[in-house]
């Protein structure tokens, strides 16, 4: 197991980097390659993944990072793909909160997640990476039908719902909070 890489950025893929550490140079998963530079020293928190047909390396800046898509992948039907991608649209803290907050509505809208796994991913990890916040995990849901029903497009009521994270709220606090949001966009 290789626990982290420090070294030099070599070359920069849509969807990995190269990072040379003298005599080797690695090929490393990663989220968001557009925050790194060639010529920039780093290391990376790593998890070496070992398939039946692959073996490869994904990389974090912080080792945080990396400890939530170690707890992703262990939820079932999220594979390390998955989990990568859809890192790639949301920051960690930002991930917890969703979590916390029992958003699937924010967690659909990450790449290769659907409304079964982003409800998959709050039953399995809510309380380990979470303070064991309580709430309704269908609340949102509930919270986009009832805007539904009041007129609002289906387009405009997902990108509020996935902005909002309120921790133990309410589904009126949800919906409260969805309609200030809604007003400011008309």
């Amino acid at each position: 197991m290789i626990y982290a890489i420090e070294g030099t950025i070599q070359e920069i893929q849509p969807n990995f980097v190269a990072i040379g550490t003298g005599a080797i140079t690695y090929q490393v998963y990663i989220a968001r390659p557009d925050q790194y530079v060639i010529g920039e020293k780093v290391t990376l928190f790593t998890h070496q993944v070992v398939r039946e047909d692959e073996i490869y390396l994904v990389g974090f800046r912080k080792k945080e990072e990396r400890d939530i898509f170690l707890k992703l992948i262990t939820v079932k039907g999220i594979g390390p793909r998955t989990a990568l991608g859809a890192m790639t649209m949301t920051t960690a803290a930002d991930l917890v909160t969703a979590i916390s907050a029992n958003n699937v509505t924010y967690l659909k809208k990450l790449p290769g997640i659907g409304a079964k796994a982003a409800a998959q991913i709050i039953l399995d990890l809510k309380g380990q990476l979470t303070t064991g916040a309580k709430g309704d995990p269908h609340q949102y849901e509930d919270v986009r039908e009832g805007l539904k029903q009041l007129g609002f497009r289906v387009a405009e009521i997902d990108n509020v719902l996935a902005q909002i994270n309120i921790v133990n709220g309410s589904s009126e606090d949800i919906l409260r909070e969805a309609l200030a949001k809604l007003r400011k966009t008309k």
